[in-house]
């Protein structure tokens, strides 16, 4: 049930130049937070959420010009038990340097920072490579380690073609927080395929990620490693995780995930959430995808949009990724371009889905009743306290 969050109408874009029923059963394998449910998916090659933030506006002690890429994998980890990241996969970051923040995302991979994991060694510990490609070429490598549950974070300091660079990889406690039981409830309600019904009340709202941990690998760069020869303030993010094929020892897409929203919340057909997983921004907008189109359409129009509204929605996310100007404060709220999208990045605490809410329902919907904080009267939600200092990240649970 990951949400891609509701703002992420990017699971439109199951373009290619395939049939979207052939793309279903090609990529039988993809997945998502739970999106695209299928029997051979594994949770560390499984995206939750994407972060990208400038550091000094989660601490203003910190330099100004770093920005902190966070990709959390593995949902649902349990309290006290070690998980792994995948040694069979690439886990990336992929970057767009954007000179106009009104223009249409091209999905263009201007630079990549890649993670490769070893196998864990006896302490717990992964080795991994984080190679940087910037312009189609490999320009960086170093190496660092994972840090193992209960263990002091090992904050790996890396030299990268002249940048240096911060690396946590590990556990961390899963900072989302949604009612996600009950906005399906609503959504089916919508949709008229079951009884009509609201969020619930602040004190008996759940928070499906409470209490759970997840996988996270968070990143601190210098704006200028992402800049290149450019003068770029204005970046497009999104993370993606390749699996190598058993047959022919190639990696291929196996994840993707962008802007917090909801492919599934605002797509109901499996297939077609599994297929978005494996296809890159540039595919977003084919002509292939009218199929996912209608469909995201048709919920959006019966959470109380009308058609032109519908549209406009459509059309303000596409393609699928993160946008973050660096000349303003980050936060998913902050700032929007002139086709009314997001363009200030996602900090930790944000209420995305609040913010996704009062959009998609057209105002008619503001809030799921949830918190980071939680309340004191309802232990069924409620987060453990950010942490001050890189990788910010609460300790896991």
């Amino acid at each position: 049930m990951n949400l891609k969050r509701i703002l992420s109408l990017g699971l439109l874009g199951l373009g290619l130049t395939l049939t979207m029923a052939t793309l279903a059963t090609r990529y039988v394998n993809a997945s998502d937070h739970d999106d695209g449910e299928v029997d051979t998916k594994g949770r560390n090659v499984n995206l939750t959420d994407l972060y990208v933030f400038r550091e000094q506006d989660q601490n203003p002690n910190a330099g100004k010009d770093d920005l902190v890429l966070i990709m959390n994998t593995n949902p649902r980890s349990l309290a006290r038990q070690q998980y792994y990241f995948s040694n069979n996969a690439l886990y990336e970051f992929k970057v767009t340097r954007v000179t106009d923040k009104d223009a249409t995302p091209t999905g263009q991979e201007d630079v990549v920072l890649r993670f490769q994991f070893n196998p864990p060694n006896e302490k717990g510990e992964q080795e991994f490579k984080l190679t940087v490609i910037a312009d189609k070429k490999i320009v960086a490598e170093d190496t660092g380690k994972t840090t193992p549950l209960n263990s002091e974070p090992t904050i790996n300091n890396l030299s990268l073609g002249g940048s240096q660079v911060s690396v946590f990889a590990g556990l961390r406690e899963d900072p989302f927080f949604f009612d996600v039981e009950q906005f399906f409830r609503v959504r089916a309600g919508a949709l008229g395929i079951g009884p009509q019904v609201g969020f619930r009340t602040t004190d008996k709202a759940r928070d499906f990620a409470a209490g759970y941990n997840v996988n996270a690998i968070a990143l601190k760069v210098p704006r200028s490693l992402l800049q290149g020869h450019t003068k770029a303030t204005t970046f497009d993010v999104w993370e993606t995780i390749s699996v190598k094929d058993p047959r022919s020892r190639q990696f291929k897409q196996f994840e993707r995930l962008g802007r917090p929203g909801i492919n599934e919340g605002l797509v109901v057909t499996n297939d077609f959430l599994n297929a978005f997983n494996s296809i890159p921004p540039t595919a977003d907008l084919s002509p292939a995808a009218a199929p996912v189109g209608a469909e995201a359409k048709k919920t959006l129009i019966a959470l109380g949009n009308d058609d032109n509204r519908a549209n406009a929605l459509l059309g303000a996310f596409l393609p699928d990724v993160m946008r973050i100007d660096t000349t303003v404060a980050s936060g998913y709220a902050n700032a929007l371009n002139a086709k009314g999208s997001p363009i200030a990045g996602r900090k930790l605490t944000d209420d995305v889905i609040d913010i996704t809410l009062s959009v998609l329902t057209n105002g008619n919907v503001t809030t799921d009743n949830v918190s980071y904080e939680g309340t004191p009267d309802n232990p069924a939600q409620g987060h453990q306290p950010i942490q001050p200092q890189f990788p910010y990240l609460a300790l896991p649970n």
